[in-house]
């Protein structure tokens, strides 16, 4: 569909009540979000991921496979594994010196204090790694997680990930917090997060607190896939990250039959916007087993995209990245307006040619086209008043 919903089918408004998580095709069958013919598959998926839907996500299921749906409720199709797939696509366990790190760029490292989730993605790129067994790290690897990074002053930021780093209790949270914020070579905290899309309730006002304790730069990033997500309830807890000062982002992953549209990635953007959240990155899908049929080729993303410029504000555009399989790093894979050496191309599609000089650059346009006339220290669009 046009707004990346799927078409309409029936609802399940009459399925027994949802107030607890759903985990294993029993619960789903009787929830009516799984087929009675599908309880061997399901149950073969579960051998081999992890299955949890909370009730916040739940509420949002108008069908199995509308667009909130497709992303948490388990799929037969993920038995199999195209040639392409890899357990470990961005090879996290290849660069990861000690348990609970990850090293992958010269100033930065992850830290992963815990593998489980309360909602398992289908989509997942760790999920050969995460699950309820996933557990905590122990006091002694903790330890050593944070002696290794104490040791490295190049490293001035750590990412909080998982599993879900907000699982942990606000004491647990705000005790790695102060020893974080103890190494004194580390000037930005990052956590990466779905808790507030899966269970607002739980990012209270004391886990909210206990990330505040650190006390330089830090930075809250949300993993979001479409708009419905943002309901009242998530979009309250994230408030509660705000009111300490903590900026909010937004990642989000460019999946079939999810955010795949025009429409739908507008929209998404847009009610990130109105939450004061910034969209921050769309990922291109990482090639884990069994997640084919969430495959959008790079080509249609940038296509996607180029269709977005200068339809919203530049504050709602996130820059599209490919983890490069094998642990190679992340990069930028949007559109491109330089076409040719001299040539640009604006918004609507259309060739400009750039001319420049000394001090000066134009870029003269055909009919239609704009002149832009620079100086040092500033640069007028000709025929239009300055910018305010």
């Amino acid at each position: 569909m046009p707004d990346g919903s799927s078409p309409a089918q029936p609802t399940l408004r009459d399925a027994p009540s949802r107030d607890a998580t759903l985990r294993g095709a029993g619960a789903l069958i009787q929830a009516g979000l799984a087929d009675e013919a599908d309880r061997a598959a399901l149950d073969a998926v579960e051998a081999r991921y992890a299955i949890a839907i909370p009730a916040a996500l739940q509420a949002l299921i108008a069908h199995r496979d509308d667009p909130i749906g497709r992303q948490f409720i388990p799929h037969p199709d993920e038995l199999l594994t195209a040639p392409h797939e890899h357990p470990d696509p961005i090879a996290d366990e290849a660069l990861s010196p000690i348990p609970g790190i990850v090293h992958r760029y010269p100033d930065r490292a992850l830290l992963k204090p815990i593998l489980a989730c309360p909602v398992y993605c289908r989509y997942c790129f760790r999920r050969e790694q995460v699950g309820p067994d996933g557990g905590l790290l122990g006091p002694a690897e903790t330890d050593a997680a944070l002696a290794w990074l104490a040791a490295r002053p190049a490293i001035r930021e750590v990412i909080l990930t998982g599993g879900e780093p907000l699982m942990l209790s606000p004491r647990r949270l705000g005790e790695l917090v102060e020893r974080l914020a103890a190494i004194p070579h580390l000037d930005l905290l990052r956590v990466h997060t779905r808790l507030p899309v899966a269970e607002p309730a739980r990012l209270t006002e004391a886990l909210a607190g206990a990330l505040a304790k650190f006390p330089r730069g830090i930075w809250f990033v949300v993993h979001v896939n479409h708009a419905r997500e943002l309901t009242e309830q998530t979009i309250e807890s994230l408030r509660r990250v705000q009111a300490h000062g903590i900026p909010v982002l937004a990642q989000s992953v460019l999946l079939r039959g999810v955010n795949d549209s025009v429409g739908a990635l507008e929209n998404l953007f847009r009610t990130l916007l109105a939450a004061r959240v910034k969209p921050y990155y769309l990922h291109q899908l990482d090639a884990a087993p069994g997640t084919a049929r969430f495959h959008v080729p790079i080509a249609e993303g940038r296509a996607l995209l180029t269709a977005l410029r200068g339809r919203i504000s530049g504050l709602a555009w996130p820059t599209y990245v490919l983890d490069i399989p094998g642990g190679h790093g992340k990069v930028p894979v949007g559109p491109d307006y330089l076409a040719e050496p001299g040539r640009v191309i604006d918004p609507s599609g259309r060739s400009h040619a750039l001319a420049g000089g000394p001090g000066r650059h134009a870029l003269a346009g055909g009919p239609g086209g704009h002149a832009l006339a620079g100086l040092p220290d500033s640069h007028a669009l000709a025929g239009l008043p300055p910018a305010g």
